[in-house]
């Protein structure tokens, strides 16, 4: 592949250096794939250029294809390929609007940028941000469909989609929103692509309703396959459950209609410190009474590591350090006095009425008092501000302060029901523990939905540490689909987990997955061995080893 076959047609910026291409090897997860190219378009003809030409130039026979890339935060190798990526925050980077309760996008807008607009106009939040909300951008969030500490509370992140715009195949930008069954009738009717695509995607999903309905994993959040059971339940059509979560496989989107709510004005964090794990789901079921807006978790290896790494922070949160350290003398003692917590609880209870919140606080610290466990209760954000960065900064911290060892997200996104939790997380305990000598793992996590994140610590460039990542991934998905869970919760398949979708939902849902991949994507252009085709071999040759 040349320059001069750019130019002909495109005029974003090309990428060939070995600089760029090293960079985009790698995103959060195992793996390093190396491109042969990156290119950033400038604008919607650019992009719709750029899909014609690769769809043409595949039909000549041509080993090429398209990855879209953001913030570059995806732990399952999502945006990764040998072909050709597209950088979507060079160009595609505008917040056009903000309205009260929605807010037209790009993807390209990193979730910070987005956050301090609709903040400053009326308060507003999507409230589905990932952990990861400093760097991911908005389009990431909507191809893994993102979820994160308020997603108990407020749904992930396709339940705030109006509207989205994407370019297809055809290399044609289309509208795709909600439709009724008048506004479908006219869709099946049209004769262009986007016409063909509504009958072949309608018809699969008609001809096995009641299949994939069943299919639907029984949990509060999923990440895995296509959600084939969201699209049409014989009233509304809405394609954008489908495109929310294909992690770019189906369609690149151009622009972005939110639906916005309103941040809760007063908070108040209910802090529980679990010496062993027998009355985790009874905590669980007596928290979840009061409605929290947020209810997270960490165990102690992470705790042990905000300790290691207390100046660290203390950086991220950005404060006075004499203060900040005498916030933690009251976990000092609580360590000192009870020993090291088995597992952290967070609960945080929101609201616009200051009374009325501490009253519901006062109530679940009541509650929470016949479990016999200690307890604190933060009056002020900043109080708050320690634990949650301690959630939230575990996994950068292992990325970037722990040097022998590398992080390897590749069972870092399961769930079950909560009330199995006291069964199953002993035995997810284990697995890991049985192969401590090559891997070291802290598990953290949202308790209130039983999604748990493990992150393995392994020096990958031990062939022995490499070997381990399927055993485990077998013998830990295994665990999942006995207690009736998922594979990912939130995280997506990527070039991990695809591999593994038929032993979660069977081989009639994959083949129907293929299926629709092909409806959306005949000749394989977008984003390739995601979702559809994934292949184990090819991702562990890609496992990094350094």
């Amino acid at each position: 592949m040349l320059a001069e076959d750019f130019k002909k047609f495109f005029r974003g910026e090309v990428y060939f250096d070995g600089a760029t291409l090293e960079k985009y090897s790698e995103d959060a997860s195992i793996f390093k794939v190396k491109p042969e190219v990156v290119v950033a378009p400038r604008d919607v003809e650019d992009l719709k250029n750029l899909v014609k030409f690769v769809a043409a130039e595949k039909k000549k026979g041509k080993n090429i294809s398209l990855t879209a890339r953001s913030g570059g935060t995806d732990m399952s190798g999502g945006p990764l390929n040998e072909s050709i990526i597209i950088d979507f925050t060079k160009y595609f980077n505008r917040i056009k609007e903000v309205g009260d309760g929605y807010a037209r996008v790009e993807p390209g807008v990193f979730y910070r940028d987005f956050e301090k607009q609709t903040l400053a106009k009326g308060g507003q939040i999507i409230p589905s941000y990932p952990a990861s909300r400093e760097i991911c951008t908005v389009g990431g969030m909507v191809a893994n469909n993102s979820a994160g500490e308020k997603t108990l509370a407020y749904g992930k992140t396709e339940d705030y989609i109006l509207e989205l715009k994407a370019v297809l195949a055809d290399g044609e930008e289309y509208i795709i929103k909600p439709l009724t069954k008048a506004e479908l009738n006219k869709k099946l009717k049209q004769k262009n692509f986007e016409g063909k695509m509504y009958r072949k995607l309608y018809k699969l999903i008609e001809d096995n309703y009641d299949l994939i309905k069943k299919a639907k994993p029984n949990v509060s959040k999923n990440s895995a396959g296509y959600y084939l059971w969201n699209v049409w339940d014989r009233k509304k059509f809405d394609l954008t459950k489908l495109i929310v979560g294909s992690q770019g496989t189906l369609a690149f989107l151009t622009e972005i209609k939110f639906r916005l709510i309103k941040k809760k004005l007063h908070s108040r964090l209910v802090v529980a410190f679990l010496k062993d794990l027998a009355p985790l789901v009874e905590i669980i079921h007596t928290a979840l009474a009061f409605k929290p807006e947020s209810f997270e978790s960490y165990d102690d290896k992470t705790l042990k590591l905000a300790i290691r790494f207390f100046p660290d922070i203390l950086k991220i949160m950005k404060g006075n350090v004499f203060s900040f350290a005498l916030q933690f003398v009251p976990e000092l003692f609580i360590i000192l006095r009870h020993g090291m917590p088995k597992l952290v609880l967070l609960v945080q209870l929101t609201g616009d009425d200051e009374l009325e919140l501490t009253r519901r606080e006062r109530e679940l610290t009541r509650a929470l008092e016949k479990f016999h466990v200690p307890l604190r209760t933060t009056k002020t954000e900043d109080e708050e501000k320690k634990y949650w960065t301690i959630r939230r900064e575990s996994f950068n911290l292992l990325r970037n302060r722990v040097e022998d060892k590398h992080t390897a997200p590749f069972v870092d996104d399961v769930i079950v029901r909560p009330e199995k939790l006291t069964e199953f997380l002993p035995r997810l305990a284990a697995i890991i523990e049985k192969h401590k000598d090559k891997m070291i793992s802290t598990i953290a996590g949202h308790a209130g939905d039983g999604n748990f994140h493990i992150i393995p610590l392994m020096n990958l460039a031990d062939p022995e540490a490499r070997a381990l990542i399927p055993k485990v991934a077998l013998e830990v998905y295994d665990l999942v689909k006995e207690f009736g869970g998922s594979f990912t919760a939130e995280h997506n398949d990527g070039l991990i987990r695809t591999p593994y979708l038929k032993k979660m939902f069977g081989s009639k849902i994959v083949k129907l997955f293929a299926e629709t991949k092909k409806i959306f994507d005949p000749d394989n252009i977008f984003n390739p061995k995601k979702k559809v085709g994934g292949d184990l071999r090819y991702a562990l040759g890609h496992v990094k080893h350094e």
